[in-house]
């Protein structure tokens, strides 16, 4: 087998931090296909199958299993659909009715491994501990043999009372380096399980003391709950202590800690204290693992909805459901899995926080606005400020956003060079709230923290150049964001409009057509290709974008419409070109890169 790296997931962000050993790609042919291909037989029950593939499109995927399901009842025998309809369950939760039709495809010939994965899982949760090794005996292939069945076994022996069993299980995951640290783990907490609190301790040590085993959030919680029950509550302040500074984790780090701090050995307890909370954790961290192979999200989705069978309350469970809902879009899907967050846990504003994003994904900006003040009251988070004042800022309350980005940057520890964002986006604020001294300050810090990212070099020289100063710098500025981003319909637009007030209007047209195509549906661009049109002659084809500017969304509110009917009723367009240095432009001009 080839080596595996244990891949820690660090879950305030849902982000992935790999140790350098190699780690074998889990492709779908590993594990049979996990996720549920529409199939356009023609022998199923075609109404309930072509709603529920409609609805599978969609992504109801509830709706879409009903579909299935109804199709079934006139099409039995059908292994594809029968498939289908037991992933499509898995996804959704109702574990218990896929084991069902993950039996009967079984019976019919299914040799896809996940439907036995499936049957354990509902076995282990019905406590049919000796049915679970019979299951898990008929599955082979490296990825189960070395990883997926030991975990899921142990818990089975764990729950049948057979510690020497479970550990022994267990043990095969210890000859792979990279799986060591989930190794200790586990056994740290099937030994916690039996009370045999001097073994666990020893595996729990292990990981604290070996530099070289990551250490993952959800072991973070354990181990310090373990301490702190067995009357060694400044372990686990030291612990806590030593993670404190990981800004991915600030948050429940902080809660965390606080936590600790106010807990007691005589009021905390286990937190693994039954074979299916156990079983979880192993599908959590199946799903946390193969979710960096191919097809990754359809396998996270898969064990991830696994572990929340075992354990609806387990909230960093939850968390990862949650992101695999919004890596498919599914945002208010993944909103609901938020809001089972309950408030006392740590992972409580991780959750919300990532609630309001995705109200803004939804366009929902009046709830994430209303969501995201309410954060402000328990919480100095520079990001929740930022992400506060991008969506006051974007409803057009320029000085309430102002008022959050200026708190984002008092909040910071220490400026960096990633925090070029914030002066950016306030500079967008001043700019827009006609404060332009403190935009064109805030402007310039951000090209000086991002080394002039392409962002801040077009808006910069976009914004020169309406208010018709620097005119040569603004040119120099557009160049550098257009050789960094030439498809970008923005940056490109900017560049052809940086010709037209300059008065080369042949070479506008060529740049600002090429906007156009890449951004079809804006406004502003359809607006300023119909001005360089009319500058070159070509009146009708003006007159066209022009009224195209005025039946398209104007998102910015930059476009003045008033003044694109003129142009329409009168004919007249006026541009008086901007002063400048031919030699110095022209220059400019030759650093262009040129389109393939």
């Amino acid at each position: 087998m080839s080596s595996w790296k244990y891949i820690t997931l660090f879950v305030a962000t849902v982000m992935v931090f790999n140790s350098c050993v190699n780690r074998q790609s889990v492709t779908p042919t590993d594990t049979g296909s996990v996720w549920p291909k529409v199939s356009t037989s023609a022998n199923h029950s075609y109404g309930a199958y072509m709603a529920g593939r409609v609805a599978h499109l969609r992504k109801d995927f509830n709706n879409a299993a009903n579909f299935y399901i109804e199709a079934l009842k006139k099409d039995p025998n059908n292994k594809e659909l029968l498939t289908n309809v037991y992933l499509i369950l898995t996804s959704q939760g109702r574990i218990d009715e896929a084991a069902k039709y993950a039996q009967q495809a079984i019976n019919l010939g299914d040799k896809n491994s996940f439907a036995k994965v499936i049957i354990a899982a509902n076995q282990l949760k019905l406590k049919q501990y000796d049915k679970v090794q019979k299951t898990l005996k008929k599955i082979d292939g490296a990825i189960y043999t070395d990883f997926i069945n030991p975990l899921i076994s142990a818990w089975a022996y764990a729950g049948a009372g057979n510690k020497t069993k479970a550990l022994k299980t267990l043990n095969i995951l210890n000859k792979e380096p990279s799986l060591r640290a989930l190794y200790l783990f586990h056994a740290g907490m099937i030994n916690e399980y039996f009370n045999d609190t001097k073994a666990a301790e020893i595996d729990y040590a292990t990981i604290v003391k070996e530099e070289s085993l990551e250490m993952s959030f959800r072991a973070l919680q354990i181990i310090c709950n373990f301490y702190t029950y067995t009357n060694q509550k400044p372990k686990a302040i030291a612990l806590i202590n030593k993670y404190t500074d990981d800004k991915a984790l600030a948050d429940m780090m902080k809660r965390l800690k606080n936590k600790i701090a106010y807990s007691s050995p005589q009021n905390t307890s286990k937190i693994i204290t039954s074979a299916d909370m156990g079983a979880s954790e192993a599908f959590f961290n199946i799903a946390a693992t193969l979710r960096q192979g191919t097809g990754g999200i359809d396998l996270a989705h898969m064990f991830i909805s696994l572990a929340l069978y075992e354990n609806p309350n387990y909230d960093l469970a939850r968390l990862l459901l949650a992101d695999v809902l919004e890596n498919r879009e599914m945002y208010t899907e993944a909103n609901q899995q938020y809001d089972m967050i309950d408030k006392n846990s740590e992972a409580y504003y991780t959750a919300q926080l990532r609630k309001a994003n995705n109200l803004v994904l939804l366009n929902d900006y009046s709830s994430a606005e209303l969501l995201m003040r309410s954060l402000t009251l328990d919480s100095n988070n520079p990001q929740l400020y930022l992400d506060l004042g991008d969506v006051l800022r974007i409803n057009g309350n320029q000085k309430e956003a102002i008022k959050y980005y200026s708190e984002a940057i008092k909040n910071l520890p220490k400026i960096q060079a990633n925090h070029w964002v914030l002066f950016y986006a306030r500079g967008i604020s001043y700019e827009q709230n006609d404060q332009w001294d403190l935009a064109e300050k805030d402007f310039l810090k951000a090209l000086v923290l991002s080394q002039n990212h392409y962002t801040v070099l077009n808006y910069l020289g976009y914004s020169w150049l309406k208010q018709g100063k620097n005119t040569e710098q603004a040119f120099e500025l557009i160049v550098d964001a257009y050789n960094q981003a030439p498809q970008d319909g923005n940056v490109v637009d900017s560049l052809g409009w940086a010709f037209y007030k300059i008065g080369k209007y042949p070479q506008a047209v060529q740049y600002l057509e090429k906007a156009s195509e890449l951004e079809a549906s804006n406004a502003v661009i359809s607006d300023h290709l119909g001005d360089a049109y009319w500058m070159n002659g070509r009146k009708n084809e003006a007159r066209f974008q022009w009224r195209h500017a005025l039946s398209l969304k104007d998102a910015n509110n930059e476009l003045n419409k008033d003044l694109i009917q003129a142009k329409l009723q009168t004919g007249e367009v006026s541009n008086t070109p901007l002063t400048y240095d031919e030699k110095i432009i022209q220059e400019k001009i030759d650093l262009i890169a040129t389109d393939d």
